[in-house]
């Protein structure tokens, strides 16, 4: 029998996505930061076949894993990508061509000496912006209080993103490893976010363009 192409896509760290080639229907398209074990990610594929769906892990065992359950389940609204989330959003992800963004349970190195670690830093929101569509989302989840408090402040003071409630859908969907730790009293955070639409910023606020990133040694832009 021959083998189904891989979902795992491979990059060139060299040169922008092109994400219209990536999957056969050209649909909206929704990115996981740090897809784990893959439940959501394959749950979301299956339930919501009118969207793309792109899995972001650097482990490649995990990706394996995801890529045998849209092999079996047919899954060809699933694609894989092993990178460094900070450079796939600076560099590689076209401006505006994501609809959602999913971060669940990203790790919230708790030591102090460690913090320069984490994903949700004030430099994020750029990132995010950047690639989100006007009116996009990006849907968090955490079991830490504390990175909770540091991801509702440092958006909180981004005028280019609005807080919205988070979907009951969605609420709907537990990740195995969050089915765990509420089973131990703890409880999950949410929060979501819009990107506000260019030019109509909180208050009125004109907020910054974002297409001046450009890939590190080329004149390619993004």
């Amino acid at each position: 029998m021959r083998k189904s192409p891989s979902i795992i896509h491979p990059l060139d760290i060299q040169r922008p996505l092109n994400i219209r080639n990536l999957f056969p229907a050209k649909q909206p398209v929704e990115l996981e930061l740090g897809s784990g074990d893959g439940s959501f990610i394959t749950h979301a594929a299956r339930t919501r076949p009118q969207h793309n769906f792109i899995a972001v892990e650097r482990l490649l065992g995990r990706l394996r894993k995801i890529e045998k359950i849209a092999e079996r389940e047919n899954l060809s609204n699933l694609r894989g990508m092993r990178i460094e989330i900070g450079y796939l959003l600076q560099f590689l992800v076209p401006q505006s061509s994501i609809h959602t963004i999913h971060v669940y349970f990203p790790d919230p190195w708790p030591k102090n000496k460690h913090e320069r670690n984490r994903l949700f830093r004030p430099h994020f929101t750029r990132w995010v912006a950047r690639i989100l569509q006007p009116d996009g989302h990006i849907l968090i989840r955490t079991d830490d209080p504390g990175y909770f408090s540091q991801v509702t402040t440092i958006f909180t003071q981004d005028h280019e993103f609005d807080p919205i409630p988070t979907p009951d859908s969605l609420k709907s969907f537990r990740t195995e490893f969050e089915i765990q730790w509420n089973a131990m009293g703890i409880p999950t955070n949410y929060a979501a976010y819009r990107r506000i639409p260019a030019n109509h910023g909180k208050n009125g606020t004109r907020y910054r363009s974002h297409a001046s990133a450009e890939v590190p040694g080329t004149r390619y832009p993004v």
